[in-house]
């Protein structure tokens, strides 16, 4: 479930004493009232709304209050209205401190298990459903990187495609096959390739790629008096091949840009949603924030200018590693939309889908 987060700005001048602690009830159960309602309805709130809707304060004392949250960079006002609506900062706090998440209800469980394990479904099928569903659920665009497969070595070999370059293909035990051409260096001979094939094969098969990686910088640094200078070059190249293309051959699965459009109705809203379809096509940085999740234990929440990607759209991602039952995270997945999504519902439901993604690899593994 969702650990709050530290958030990347540092205390406001309001809560420099400790976040939330340091405001006294009257701003708190203001800045709640302000949050949920702007969550609610993305429109500012102003003073008269919060006296009619139970604040039993004059206004004149809940525009006090209201200042103050504003000064400690909590609350901003709208060009439009003297209302205010809460900062990114102010929406972090809020998460992090006072959000209420409860658990998904029996009927979306099912629907997520038989969507995602339908019979004869695979495990690319699903990831592809998975943010469909989510997208319709959640209403925002579903989103999910491609796992990192680490399935073990099954072959090693290196092929000569003349005199400059060769064919290093990496064979798996899942079935799978990577085929990079590669640079020779002057001087390799065929029995330099096998020699170069035998020495990978040796240390590599039965153990996943970024495993070994990890040990065999040392590994090839003690083994180079055994092998020849122009093999033990040929091993590096190849093992630098391999594990840059695993990362460039990566996917990135986007479903639901249309639900971004939705109640979207100002030029200014609407320039927001033409940069966050900008931001989609990032794939690169994409994937790089979504593997950041997969470092942390539940889910992960990221507003706005928290990261460079979302700064200029104002963007918010909910996030969730996808893990086999060995707790071996192997992608992520989440939810992207505009800042004010419904935190409440989209975090039980991206948990319990990447739960439902970990139960289907824990079976595939068996």
């Amino acid at each position: 479930m969702y650990a709050p987060n530290r958030s990347p700005f540092g205390p406001t001048p309001l809560a420099a004493g400790g976040g939330l602690a340091a405001l006294d009830g009257r701003a708190r159960d203001i800045f709640r009232r302000i949050v949920e309602s702007y969550l609610e309805t993305g429109d500012p709130v102003g003073s008269r709304t919060l006296s009619r809707g139970g604040v039993h304060l004059s206004p004149a004392s809940i525009r006090n209050t209201m200042q103050d949250l504003t000064l400690a960079g909590l609350l901003a006002a709208s060009h439009s209205s003297a209302g205010r609506i809460p900062t990114h900062a102010g929406l972090r706090l809020f998460v992090d401190g006072l959000l209420e998440i409860g658990d998904i209800g029996q009927e979306e469980r099912r629907e997520i298990d038989g969507r995602l394990a339908g019979r004869g479904r695979g495990f690319d099928e699903a990831l592809d459903e998975a943010t469909n569903l989510l997208s319709g659920l959640a209403g925002g665009a579903g989103i999910v990187a491609s796992p990192v497969r680490d399935a073990g070595v099954k072959h090693v070999e290196f092929v000569a495609l003349g005199h400059d370059q060769a064919l290093a293909i990496l064979v798996g035990d899942d079935g799978s096959v990577e085929n990079r051409i590669m640079p020779l260096s002057a001087g390799v001979t065929p029995s330099t390739l096998q020699e170069a094939s035998n020495f990978l094969n040796a240390r590599l098969k039965g153990r996943p790629l970024a495993e070994a990686r990890s040990e065999m910088g040392a590994e090839l640094a003690a083994a180079r008096q055994a092998l020849d200078a122009a093999a033990a070059r040929l091993v590096e190249d190849g093992m630098a091949a391999w594990s840059g293309g695993a990362e460039r051959d990566r996917s990135l699965i986007v479903r639901g840009r249309a639900n971004l459009l939705h109640n979207r109705e100002t030029a200014e809203d609407l320039e927001r949603v033409r940069v966050l379809f900008d931001d989609l096509e990032q794939k690169e940085q994409l994937i790089g924030l979504l593997d950041g999740v997969s470092e942390a234990q539940g889910v992960r929440i990221f507003i706005g200018a928290e990261t460079r990607l979302f700064s200029l759209s104002g963007s918010a991602l909910i996030a969730a590693p996808y893990m086999t039952g060995r707790q071996r995270v192997v992608g992520a997945i989440g939810v992207i939309g505009p800042a004010r999504l419904n935190y409440a519902r989209v975090i039980p439901l991206v948990d319990y889908t990447a739960r439902v993604l970990g139960r289907m690899l824990d079976g595939q593994d068996t």
